[in-house]
């Protein structure tokens, strides 16, 4: 494998960067200016308002002072991986707005909603398949989402493919700030809270299962962040990305995608509409966002999404 260009070759090479506002950044900071206005809104239910708002403003002012005043190789490699935790902090951010604003739960409705279109509870009949190596299995492939996301950017980053890197970026950010609007539109916490009673068995694994799920149930905090399911629609948006890298890594992605999907309801993290609302939305994401990265650029349209 060759090593890669330094740095500072890179981005002395990286004339397809456009100059001023990329269209990460226009996505990033127009979902602070409409997280900031529903804080605002629902300012007196919020008694960590003053504090949230203070970190946007703060947050927006550091990304327009990096283009602006930071043209550098730092401030460059900050451009570029900057949402990574702005996405992040967006996400911890929804287990304080949506309890503090949102008076009541979409759970008993998706429920419904599966149950009314297959005839059973999918969690539930999914017990028969239970086993305890599958559950190691798919609880560590559950835990790995961000992990499989990083590994396809890191992918383009190694082999300083930029503008790639960029449109994946934007892709990944847009999926994730899309879902989190959904979360309040539709906040739900999942089938293994509601359906809990109807269970005849506890999941159990062979070695990791308890640490990965715990591990998670501390990272992730109280969330209401089924619908659409994430895991389903950044998968996707990443195994469609990741055609571009190589075929065998395509191959292995396919696997760990179908292994995800199956992993949210087996491991009673979603409903099933949970999972066709993702995938919708990707497809509608894979369709539309290449047209979209233009509008906010004037630079030429890739093929990443084709």
């Amino acid at each position: 494998m060759h090593k890669p260009p330094r740095l500072r070759e890179t981005k002395a090479r990286d004339t397809e960067a456009p100059p001023g506002l990329w269209p990460v950044d226009k996505l990033i900071l127009t979902y602070l200016a409409v997280t900031s206005l529903l804080i605002i809104v629902f300012i007196s239910r919020l008694p960590q308002a003053w504090w949230m708002l203070s970190l946007k403003v703060l947050g927006a002012a550091l990304i327009i002072f990096v283009i602006r005043k930071l043209d550098s190789v730092p401030g460059w490699f900050f451009r570029h991986w900057y949402p990574l935790l702005y996405v992040a902090a967006s996400y911890k951010e929804m287990n304080i707005l949506i309890p503090g604003i949102r008076r009541s739960t979409a759970d008993a409705a998706l429920a419904r909603i599966d149950f009314a279109v297959l005839q059973v509870h999918p969690t539930v009949w999914i017990e028969r398949l239970h086993n305890p190596l599958l559950t190691e299995y798919l609880q560590v492939i559950y835990s790995c989402f961000i992990p499989a996301l990083l590994l396809v950017a890191l992918v383009f980053w190694r082999r300083r493919r930029m503008d790639e890197f960029r449109r994946y970026g934007f892709l990944i950010s847009l999926g994730f700030l899309v879902s989190y609007l959904f979360y309040f539109l539709v906040p739900a916490r999942g089938p293994r809270f509601l359906l809990s009673h109807l269970q005849q068995s506890e999941l159990s694994g062979v070695w990791m299962f308890e640490w990965f799920r715990n591990l998670l149930d501390r990272l992730e905090g109280i969330h209401y962040d089924c619908f659409p399911s994430g895991h389903t629609l950044l998968t996707l948006l990443a195994w469609w990305s990741a055609r571009r890298l190589s075929r065998t890594f395509f191959y292995f992605f396919t696997i760990f995608t179908v292994s995800q999907i199956l992993s949210t309801v087996y491991l009673r993290y979603h409903y099933v509409v949970d999972l066709l609302a993702g995938a919708v939305f990707a497809i509608i994401m894979l369709a539309t966002s290449r047209h979209l990265y233009q509008a906010l650029s004037d630079h030429e349209v890739s093929t990443i999404t084709r």
